[in-house]
């Protein structure tokens, strides 16, 4: 009786994500290998999560998912809730994961090969389980150019060409996946491509840069906002927020030009839209775009101003003056 209890506990336990979705990452590694499919992860929020509600509602839950992923992928839940209580061996099982794999939202669908080594994400798309079936399948397809890409990279005879091969199989799979899950493949590019034949290495290098200056930039703006332009904005002094903006971005040229642009249009169009001037927001969006060329203001302008229009048309009508 007791061990007909404990194989019943133990089933419940492994299925409690529901029919066909494990929780146990080893088990599902073990079934992945033996099958011959690869592993997808849902990280997720089930009883709070609105969009991991809604994934599971549109495309989880419905048979053509579960027909058109049931031969390539063992179902993995990773589940974070906050009603219930998981038991203290699956919680640290997900958390180490979610360490791992850097997951900052729910839901992540992060898709492994039988090893649960990571090779393409994804999350919510809205338009049924069909869709959510083929998008699944294209990013499939980027394990096996990795694959295919590391199998030649070890036929390979030659260092360069063996380091060609490797970075062909890196620039195939999502770059923060590659940063957190690959950190030895791309050691070994550096270590076989010395001169940085390829341009990996430098291509890394400055993207880990660029990474570190817009971290930096952001957290020099958020104290700016902090200190000087929310308490501006609270007393609805829109045009001295704004000068101190313009002062800000002069006297710290370094700030990535996508912080400027956000200050910009967030505190520029501030006072027109507080007073319901179409013409002076439609003015905003014209100087940001003509600092900023390159920007997503300047290609959307006429989007935005539409947008704009809208809002604009939305507001309440002010009561005419006696």
């Amino acid at each position: 009786m007791t061990a007909v209890a404990f194989s019943f506990l133990t089933l419940t336990s492994v299925f409690a994500g529901g029919e066909g979705w494990l929780t146990d990452m080893e088990a599902a590694k073990k079934q992945a290998a033996e099958e011959k499919k690869d592993l997808l992860l849902d990280f997720t929020g089930s009883d709070w999560c609105g969009w991991c509600i809604k994934l599971n509602e549109e495309v989880f839950s419905k048979e053509p998912f579960k027909v058109g992923t049931k031969d390539k992928f063992v179902l993995v839940e990773l589940d974070f809730p906050r009603k219930k209580e998981l038991e203290p061996k699956l919680k640290e099982q997900n958390t180490a994961l979610q360490k791992q794999m850097k997951i900052r939202g729910f839901p992540s669908i992060i898709l492994c090969d039988a090893t649960g080594k990571p090779y393409a994400k994804t999350g919510y798309q809205a338009g049924g389980p069909e869709k959510y079936v083929t998008s699944l399948d294209e990013l499939q397809a980027v394990r096996i150019k990795r694959d295919a890409s590391f199998a030649a990279a070890e036929k390979a005879t030659d260092d360069a060409e063996k380091a060609k091969f490797l970075v062909e199989g890196l620039q195939a799979m999502d770059e923060e996946l590659v940063e957190t899950c690959y950190s030895d493949v791309v050691d070994k590019v550096a270590a076989l491509d010395k001169e940085d034949k390829t341009g990996y290495v430098k291509a890394r290098k400055d993207a880990a840069a660029k990474k570190e200056a817009a971290e930096k930039g952001q957290a020099a703006v958020q104290e700016f906002m902090s200190a000087k332009i929310q308490p501006l904005m609270q007393a609805k002094e829109f045009d001295k927020a704004l000068t101190e903006v313009k002062s800000y971005i002069k006297e710290n040229p370094e700030t990535p030009e996508q912080f400027k642009v956000g200050l910009l249009m967030n505190i520029g169009l501030a006072g027109p839209m507080s007073k319901g001037d179409a013409d002076a927001a439609n003015a905003v969006v014209d100087e940001v775009g003509k600092a900023y060329p390159e920007s997503d203001v300047a290609k959307n302008a006429d989007k935005i101003k539409e947008s704009l229009k809208k809002r604009f048309e939305s507001m309440p009508k002010s009561a005419p003056k006696e």
